[in-house]
């Protein structure tokens, strides 16, 4: 009975902390929900896990939604990335039909086009719209170089 009740006393408390911390990333604003995978890795990475992009001014940090982990666990740096690509979902990709996938890279050593996306971002359209809107804008700090 006790060993019962200390399983469901270690479950409680791992779901309240697994709110806490989804409530924390959607609150401070910039969270949205997504899928990411690595292009080319194996294992985890390289398929589509769901969880929370958030913007930031230098970068933007991926959290998996099913974590206690507090960091993100990928963080694409804005300096350079750009849109390498975009498609729908195909057969076989455990997406929902309505999403699509941006392939991300960043500019080359003589500023580029990337040969292949790094990350591939699964996004519905009205976040993908924000995610574009933030990627275009510029970076706090850079020059326009007319």
């Amino acid at each position: 009975m006790w060993v019962f009740a200390a399983l469901l006393a270690v479950l409680l408390v791992l779901v309240l902390i697994g709110a806490v911390r989804r409530w924390t990333l959607v609150r401070r604003g910039g969270a949205v929900e997504c899928y990411l995978r690595a292009v080319g890795a194996r294992g985890r990475r390289g398929s589509w896990r769901i969880g929370f992009c958030r913007y930031g001014t230098e970068h933007l940090d991926w959290f998996p939604i099913f974590s206690l982990r507090p960091r993100p666990t990928a963080t694409l740096s804005r300096r350079g990335l750009v849109v390498a690509g975009r498609r729908a979902p195909e057969e076989g990709e455990d997406l929902p039909v309505d999403l699509t996938v941006v392939g991300v890279g960043w500019l080359g050593p003589d500023g580029g086009d990337p040969a292949e996306a790094a990350y591939e971002i699964a996004m519905n359209e009205g976040t993908l719209t924000g995610f574009l809107s933030w990627l275009e804008s510029m970076p706090p700090g850079t020059r326009w170089e007319a």
